[in-house]
């Protein structure tokens, strides 16, 4: 026969963290005792008062002077405030991933917010959670959320907090969040399932979905182990839970080709090898080693070790991890990341494995401060010596401006990028590019003294020569770009086409009658721009960007004909009369004798640039595309028509015989 063990397999790290702490407790020679057992594991707590440590069910019943020892599954509030109220040392065993449950509880509870939990009610590990909150309701899966919901229609629309017992079905919690986004309104919803757990149950899964029989070890008591081995039967036809090896009876997995075995996250590695030694005599073959495993669970850490563990939870201020030692590893947020933008929960996610570099070891609490940041500093390192030999392009972020120029984070090492090298214009502020990601590349590298420099300007200069290259080989007259305005100057703007500067001359900008190109675009706008021209030799490119497919005489004679008026603005002023822009593109003459039903000395007198007046447009001349305009014969017919006279006739004879004194003075202009 043939026996496969879970890799996850025995405590979690949340029970070995609180029994250490308790056996760390009993060694210090000081009286102390558990406030209800500590884990769900008589085996243990038998163990543990062999080594001194009492058992107490109240906090009235702990003794003067003793320290009091909070179970793995936490405690209420009040059981807290009556601890303190005594004065007792607490020795809080409480598991990380449970006490940010009674921090999520207890900060809904503060914003007004109605807890609701998913667990087990009986349960000592919901019990405490509740225990955070005035008013919560626990429920144990979607059915008994849905009747609680249905039981008052106001259910739906509280604000509510959702969260879960760390030792709850995945699927059970998923449909109970799934309910809850559909049918409240206001709801905040935090999976606090502990994903070793899920794990764990997960594996059990598996191994009982391919083998013929499954061995769960664990406490009768224990909630976790009881979903082992409920899960384990609904894919396997031959389960047996037991609590200890003497319980094992051989006869129960005769002629089973293969055995899967796990253990709740209560079961100590002794009593799994206790199981495995009895196995043994019954000539199992064991596909991993029980002595390895509890090597593994026991082995020690130093100060400077590089390991891998598991993010098991993730708070505002650290990040827990599973080490798979007696140890608990946390790594403060700060020796996560040195880039202050990014959110923690977008650098790690609870379930995956992560490696670290241990700063601290603290046998005495069975607690490993890790730093992510140190790692990935040493490796930074190697990368950026490997850049610079290789002349590669890395990215970082600008932090700060320094004397001369900038620094720039690469992974955690400061480059120094001199100002000239920066890319930046001279009379620009270097202080534009702090918090900016930027991509350099490393001209010089000294480890000993730990100084690196780099160059924001080289890649800038390479990327843009290459983006020139490719415009050059594949322009053409018409074609099109996306460019950006670089600059202006009196006579047109220069636009970047990718890598290459066209210019688009004023009178391409607009079929509008312009002074300056300001008028039309701004340095850093992006613009849609053709080529009319370019010399390949010269290097030089002129572009257009009105569109030309618009026909601006063809827009006019469209919309107007002799005799219609018409609101212009006048957009220049001659001594013989004024030019008025009738539609973009295509301007009328305003002589001077139809400017007022007077006679003026210049234009000026009465018009002035920019300004908008309403005139009657009295010719047109197809041809040449000419457009005579006039603002006295409007007020002539206006007056006319006050009158009662009348008539396109008396509108033609009152033009004072000037009308060809306005063809000339086209010609003139």
């Amino acid at each position: 026969m043939r026996l496969e063990l879970a890799r996850t397999a025995g405590f979690c790290y949340g029970v070995r963290r609180a029994v250490h702490m308790a056996e760390e407790a009993a060694q210090s020679g000081r009286p102390c005792v558990m406030l209800g057992p500590i884990i769900h594991n008589q085996s243990v707590i038998a163990y543990l008062k062999d080594l001194g440590v009492g058992m107490v069910d109240t906090p009235e019943e702990v003794p003067e002077g003793a320290a009091v020892i909070i179970r793995s599954h936490g405690e209420c509030r009040a059981v807290h405030e009556a601890l303190s109220n005594r004065g007792l040392r607490v020795i809080d065993a409480t598991c990380p991933n449970v006490s940010r449950i009674h921090q999520i509880v207890a900060q809904a509870e503060d914003e007004g917010r109605q807890v609701v939990i998913i667990g087990t009610p009986d349960h000592p590990e919901v019990k405490a959670i509740a225990g955070w909150c005035r008013h919560p309701v626990v429920a144990e899966g979607p059915s008994e959320l849905e009747a609680w919901l249905t039981e008052n229609p106001k259910n739906r629309e509280k604000m509510l907090t959702l969260v879960a017992q760390t030792t709850s079905i995945q699927t059970i919690w998923e449909s109970s969040a799934e309910k809850t986004k559909k049918e409240c309104t206001n709801a905040k919803i935090f999976d606090t399932i502990c994903k070793a757990t899920y794990r764990r149950q997960s594996e059990a899964q598996e191994l009982a979905a391919r083998c013929d029989a499954m061995v769960v070890i664990g406490g009768r008591e224990s909630s976790n182990t009881r979903r082992l081995a409920e899960l384990c039967k609904a894919l396997c036809p031959t389960v047996v839970w037991i609590e200890r090896a003497a319980e094992l009876e051989p006869s129960t997995l005769y002629r089973k080709a293969s055995i899967g075995i796990t253990a709740g996250a209560s079961t100590p590695g002794w009593i799994i090898k206790e199981v495995y030694n009895k196995m043994s005599e019954e000539n199992f073959e064991i596909e991993e080693s029980f002595a390895e495993m509890l090597e593994k669970s026991i082995k020690t850490l130093n100060t400077g070790d590089k390991v891998t563990g598991v993010v098991t939870g993730i708070t505002p201020t650290e990040i827990y991890v599973e080490l798979g030692t007696k140890h608990t590893g946390y790594i403060p947020v700060s020796e996560l990341t040195d880039d202050p933008t990014v959110k923690v929960e977008d650098l790690v996610k609870v379930g995956e494995e992560i490696e670290t570099y241990v700063m601290r070891v603290n046998d005495q609490e069975g607690v490993v401060t890790l730093s992510k940041k140190r790692l990935d500093t040493v490796k930074s390192w190697d990368d950026i010596e490997q850049a610079r030999e290789e002349r590669t392009t890395v990215e970082g972020l600008v932090t700060e401006e320094n004397k001369g120029g900038v620094v720039v984070n690469i992974k955690g090492v400061r480059v120094f990028v001199p100002a000239s090298q920066t890319g930046l214009p001279r009379e620009a502020a270097m202080s534009e590019l702090v918090k900016k990601k930027v991509r350099l590349r490393i001209t010089e590298v000294n480890r000993a003294r730990k100084r690196v420099v780099g160059s924001i300007r080289a890649v800038e200069a390479e990327e843009r020569a290459a983006r020139a290259a490719e415009v050059w080989e594949n322009i053409e007259a018409e074609k099109r770009y996306t460019g950006t305005v670089k600059s202006l100057t009196s006579y047109g703007a220069f636009v970047d086409i990718g890598g290459v500067d066209g210019m688009v001359h004023v009178s391409e900008l607009s079929w509008s009658r312009i002074k300056h190109p300001s008028e039309v675009v701004s340095v850093g706008d992006t613009v849609e721009v053709y080529v009319i021209s370019y010399d390949p030799e010269k290097k030089k490119i002129s572009l257009g960007m009105k569109d030309r497919n618009q026909d601006p005489w063809a827009v006019f004679t469209g919309k107007y004909n002799i005799g219609d008026a018409a609101n212009v603005r006048v957009v220049k002023l001659m001594t013989f009369g004024a030019f008025a822009e009738i539609v973009p593109g295509v301007d009328g003459l305003i002589h001077i004798s139809q400017i007022a039903d007077h006679r003026i000395d210049k234009p000026g007198d009465v018009l002035s640039e920019g300004q908008m007046v309403d005139v009657k447009i009295t010719d047109i001349d197809y041809d040449n595309k000419k457009v005579s305009l006039s603002i006295r014969a409007l007020l002539e017919d206006a007056q006319r028509t006050q009158s009662g006279e009348g008539g396109e006739d008396a509108v033609v004879a009152s033009s004072d015989g000037e009308g060809t004194e306005v063809a000339s003075d086209f010609d003139e202009a």
